[in-house]
């Protein structure tokens, strides 16, 4: 079920057990060959696939295209949330969903600058409502859904999610081929060890000047069709463990 689609007193009607799914991406540079949208545009396929897998087990809102991407300003083109007002956001679409009395909601997240906001969010609502143990508050981002997402496909070469990479170039491949701007002339750009296993704080141009990471040069569509479906069997999987959830448990 897509909430755009439905009137008040049909949602109102709803099970408040619901799984509710909020997809949030973002808009901003992918290098020099994929649009700004990328992120939404991938975001918003998965999300698509998984209601249509689901029917009416679950509830959809309308993807969220603005996301956390400062790290990205250095490049034209893109729109950024204020870090703390972002996570203001994500609270406030999750407190919502409370008011109407709903207990399972999955932040469904396309964009690594939403990692730490969309985390604090569940933590910081979770917090607030800390005495109402039937909530359960989720973030998954989707490629982490997958524990070997490059299985997907016999011939990918990149073992994990980059930036305007191998993975993302595929599925825009897929999804909207004349988006994509002579990918097999874009230069590699190495992942790297950024002082790993601490976490470092970053801009793009500290890592690629061109705005991207990982190898685009090897996209294929048939890559990007694999991918998008491994990501959204993932998806749906885990709103299915929602929805069948007991309503106490720690496990689910």
């Amino acid at each position: 079920m897509n909430l755009f689609d439905l009137t008040w007193p049909t949602i109102h009607a709803l099970d408040r057990n619901t799984p509710v799914i909020f997809p949030i991406a973002a808009l901003e540079q992918h290098g020099p060959h994929l649009p700004v949208s990328t992120d939404s545009l991938l975001m918003g396929e998965i999300a698509r696939r998984a209601e249509l897998a689901l029917g009416d087990r679950a509830l959809f809102t309308p993807l969220q295209w603005l996301g956390n991407s400062h790290h990205h300003l250095d490049f034209s083109g893109t729109l950024s949330a204020e870090p703390r007002v972002y996570l203001d956001l994500l609270c406030g679409l999750l407190e919502n969903f409370i008011t109407h009395g709903f207990r399972r909601l999955l932040l469904l997240n396309g964009h690594g600058g939403n990692d730490v906001p969309g985390k604090q969010a569940v933590f910081e609502v979770r917090q607030k409502h800390r005495k109402n143990n039937e909530h359960l508050l989720l973030f998954a981002t989707y490629w982490n859904l997958v524990q070997e997402p490059h299985r997907s496909h016999p011939d990918l070469s990149q073992k994990v999610m980059g930036h305007a990479c191998e993975w993302e170039t595929s599925m825009v491949l897929r999804l909207a081929p004349y988006l994509v701007k002579s990918h097999t002339l874009v230069a590699p750009q190495d992942f790297g060890t950024p002082f790993e296993p601490a976490t470092r704080g970053w801009t793009m141009p500290d890592r690629s000047a061109s705005g991207h990471v990982g190898d685009p040069r090897a996209a294929t569509a048939e890559k990007g069709e694999a991918l998008f479906a491994t990501f959204s069997e993932a998806a749906v999987s885990m709103i299915e463990r929602m929805a069948v959830w007991d309503g106490t448990t720690w496990n689910g």
